[in-house]
């Protein structure tokens, strides 16, 4: 099986996770094992996180963002 394969199937899995208990041991493991690999990253806080959604959804509404279109047109110069 493939690493793109056993990703899907992992995915699969833990959509059907009922167990919150399981999940956040789960997630907690995912994090901490992130940080370790990557030092200088950490995860957002819930308000950082909220308020970056609350920029993006403004940039959107004022029109501040680059269609799939746009960004396909400036890749294709690199």
């Amino acid at each position: 099986m493939d690493l793109q394969t056993r990703k899907l199937n992992l995915i699969t899995y833990l959509a059907q996770i009922k167990d919150e208990i399981f999940f956040d041991k789960l997630e907690n493991y995912i994090l901490k094992k992130e940080v370790e690999h990557n030092p200088g990253l950490k995860p957002f806080t819930v308000e950082e996180l909220i308020n970056r959604i609350e920029k993006s959804e403004l940039d959107l509404k004022n029109g501040n963002f680059k269609s799939q279109e746009d960004l396909e047109k400036i890749s294709a110069n690199w």
